[in-house]
């Protein structure tokens, strides 16, 4: 995993909430990534290590800096300390980017749906920008969801896209607390349902692509009504943030103590039921690597040496793992023997 300092070059206040961190590339060896990825930011607040992954909204084939859109969270540790300290010239430590939402390309697609709410627009912004200036074959819908129209990030760039490119870019902005409401044919009262997703993809009717990016209840009703309609997912992607944890799988998880082994020393950690390995390693004070938290990369990953462990609410198969290898971030030991190594 490599790690770089990159230096603040500007900071854009996006709506009332949300700010967009803008790097300076490295001047010799510049940072590549794909738009829809992320970048892992690493913080000490407080004496503690944090470290949060954010999706670029910038795009390759375009800007010149690094950006990445930070929206506060309640309660957010690191989205708040971005938010109220970071300054122009600040110098912060990232690790390289990763992550697999990204565009592949497809001759025989026509249309591309984007589906988002709130903060979900950024790697959504990213891709965008990448298909309008590079796939002049291929519409672009964006379906995105908001409060109001002051809450919505990214929306003069949007309004300038959609201008620029009117014939092959179509936004359909969703708003759920919108106090003066300019009723036209792409503004629509309350959240993204069923109807309007079956009624927009009969509209579309050619290859379509979708990608999402949300909360759960936008992706379970997506992928229920494409369903619906085709049978299939096979042409939906959806970038994952946060671990779904059914209770059902937590019946037989209980309270352990396992033995870490983390750069030659042995580490005896308690584990409470409930809790991931990550979490409970990392609230004790050891600071392993780890960027996802959601067991779609593999900063994390471990060996098991003896006891049995589970991995809990892993959001897409992972078939490059080897038996004894484990995500920590997701891991909940089963035995009191677990021996990890990492």
């Amino acid at each position: 995993m490599k790690n770089y300092t990159l230096k603040v070059q500007e900071i854009i206040k996006e709506t009332d909430d949300t700010i967009t961190l803008c790097f300076k590339q490295p001047g010799l060896k510049k940072i590549k990534y794909l738009s829809g990825q992320y970048l892992t930011l690493q913080f000490r607040i407080n004496g503690r290590r944090y470290v949060r992954p954010y999706s670029f909204s910038s795009t390759p084939t375009i800007d010149s800096t690094l950006n990445v859109t930070v929206k506060r969270v309640q309660g957010g540790v690191v989205s708040n300390y971005i938010n109220d300290n970071v300054k122009v010239d600040d110098v912060i430590e990232v690790q390289e980017p990763l992550g697999d939402f990204i565009f592949e390309e497809d001759e025989s697609l026509k249309s591309v749906v984007f589906w988002g709410v709130g903060s979900g627009i950024t790697p959504l912004f990213s891709m965008i920008k990448f298909l309008l200036t590079t796939e002049p074959l291929v519409s672009v819908h964006l379906v995105y969801g908001n409060k109001s129209t002051a809450s919505v990030i990214f929306y003069d760039e949007l309004e300038k896209l959609k201008q620029t490119y009117f014939e092959r870019f179509k936004i359909y902005y969703f708003y759920s607390k919108e106090e003066f409401f300019n009723k036209d044919s792409h503004n629509f009262h309350g959240r993204i349902n069923s109807i309007f997703i079956s009624e927009l993809v009969e509209k579309i009717n050619e290859p379509i692509r979708h990608y999402i990016c949300g909360p759960i209840g936008l992706k379970e009703i997506i992928k229920d009504s494409l369903l619906s309609i085709s049978g299939n997912l096979s042409n939906l992607f959806s970038e994952d943030f946060e671990i779904v944890k059914n209770p059902e799988d937590f019946k037989e998880i209980c309270n352990q103590d396992i033995v870490l082994k983390f750069q030659g020393i042995e580490n005896k950690v308690a584990i409470n039921k409930g809790k991931s390995v990550l979490e409970e390693v990392l609230e004790i004070g050891i600071e392993l690597p780890y960027s996802c938290q959601t067991g779609n990369c593999s900063t994390c990953k471990a060996t098991l040496k003896s006891g049995e462990m589970k991995m809990i609410g892993l959001s897409k198969p992972r078939t490059d793992l080897n038996d004894n290898e484990y995500l920590l971030c997701c891991s909940y030991p089963l035995t009191n023997n677990v021996y990890i190594e990492i």
